[in-house]
């Protein structure tokens, strides 16, 4: 059974749009399900939609010899009766130059012809996809279900639609709060890649992690051009144990026996593969906010959490509380751009674990504890004080003031 995925209505929407549309993310989210239900909407809707997949060497070949190739496999834009032409690419960035590729085709045939097409890696797409494409392409990246998409995916659609009411309304408790918080726990643990959350227990959920974490983090190594696979791995796993803390990549290179800047790269590529987040820390010195060290948060806790092949039941776990940062920061990126999601520390340990810019002018800030016990104000006071036009406000999973649920805080 094909599960609909929210992004799909905004890629429908683009399909009006001359730019074309460029679908990227992490590997098995969905992509190629996605646009094979935009596909097969297209033929329902009487469109002349096309899909390709350049994992097909005979296809991948002839668009090599020249983009207008492609054309071998479809029609051509002025045989569709006036109509647009749809192209739906699925691995674009096989191609041995996809800036060309889509370049020529949108110069050529726009707005008769539309390419919608996925790319796995956005390390290849950034390398690939020069600035001649500036103006003629518009991203959407596909990150992991959220959690009212987890919802979805598990059936639970009373509770997912009263997901909606919670974020709408501020003094709503939910009826399901304990059915709720055993399906969050669920889902920190073993994150949103689709097939994990669709699997039927525990133990097929933990080998496809572990197949995530083998089979298809090698693809990225190769593709990537990892010098030292080991290391990489070695570097991916200190950072799973880093959860919610700060990197700092001299530290890392004395640990691993490598260069600075060959730190620097993985770590870059780990962004670009789309397994990592580094957030930057808030402060009205803007020097300062560029120098100082980034937190990490990983693009899946399921996947962090495989790394270091821990599954253990959520309550009784030391790293709990990294956890829960991370989801939220998942939450925030649904809502804000990564640039409006920063954190707040100081010299001396002061610390804020997330500040959101709403604008350069104001924003909140929130503090995440696993318990709202752990919360104390009076730890805050400087925060507090400089950034009245943030205001702080607490996010816990096990609450004894109603008014922390984390849920109300998504």
């Amino acid at each position: 059974m094909n599960m609909i995925r929210t992004l799909i209505s905004q890629l429908t929407e683009h399909l009006t749009k001359k730019p074309f549309t460029i679908l990227t993310g992490a590997r098995q989210l969905g992509k190629t399900t996605l646009l094979q239900q935009l596909h097969e909407n297209l033929i329902r809707a009487g469109e002349f939609s096309y899909y390709l997949t350049f994992e097909d060497h005979t296809i991948l070949n002839k668009i090599n010899e020249h983009p207008e190739n492609i054309f071998q496999f479809t029609r051509r834009p002025e045989e569709t009766e006036g109509k647009r032409l749809f192209l739906l690419i699925d691995e674009v960035q096989y191609a041995t130059d996809p800036s060309n590729f889509l370049k020529l085709l949108y110069d050529k045939y726009a707005p008769s012809l539309k390419i919608i097409a996925t790319g796995s890696s956005a390390f290849y797409i950034d390398q690939n996809f020069k600035d001649s494409l500036a103006g003629r392409k518009q991203i959407f990246l596909l990150r992991p279900l959220d959690f009212e998409e987890f919802l979805l995916f598990k059936n639970e659609t009373v509770l997912q639609k009263e997901m909606g009411i919670i974020k709408k309304r501020n003094e709503y408790i939910s009826s399901h709060k304990e059915k709720l918080d055993a399906l969050l726990a669920e889902y920190i643990t073993f994150g949103g890649y689709p097939a994990v959350v669709l699997a039927k227990d525990k133990e097929e959920k933990i080998n496809l992690l572990k197949e995530l974490r083998s089979s298809f983090l090698k693809k990225d190594i190769l593709e990537s051009e990892v010098e030292n696979e080991e290391k990489f791995y070695q570097l991916m796993s200190i950072l799973a144990t880093q959860l919610g803390g700060q990197v700092n990549v001299h530290e890392l290179s004395t640990t691993l026996r490598m260069a600075e800047k060959t730190v620097d790269r993985y770590l870059f590529i780990m962004q670009k593969c789309f397994h990592i987040h580094l957030i930057k820390p808030f402060h009205k010195n803007i020097r300062k906010e560029i120098t100082k060290m980034p937190k990490i948060y990983f693009n899946d806790t399921g996947l962090r959490n495989a790394i270091l092949n821990r599954f253990e039941l959520l309550s009784t776990r030391d790293d709990k509380g990294s956890l829960l940062e991370n989801i939220t920061y998942a939450f925030l990126l649904n809502k804000y751009e990564e640039e409006q999601v920063l954190f707040w520390r100081t010299a001396d340990g002061n610390e804020v674990d997330f500040v959101i810019k709403e604008n350069d002018l104001k924003g909140y800030a929130l503090e995440i504890k696993w318990n709202d016990r752990q919360y104390n104000l009076s730890k805050y006071n400087k925060f507090i004080l400089n950034y009245p036009e943030f205001p702080l406000s607490p996010v816990s999973f096990e609450f004894e003031n109603p008014e922390n649920w984390i849920l109300k805080k998504s």
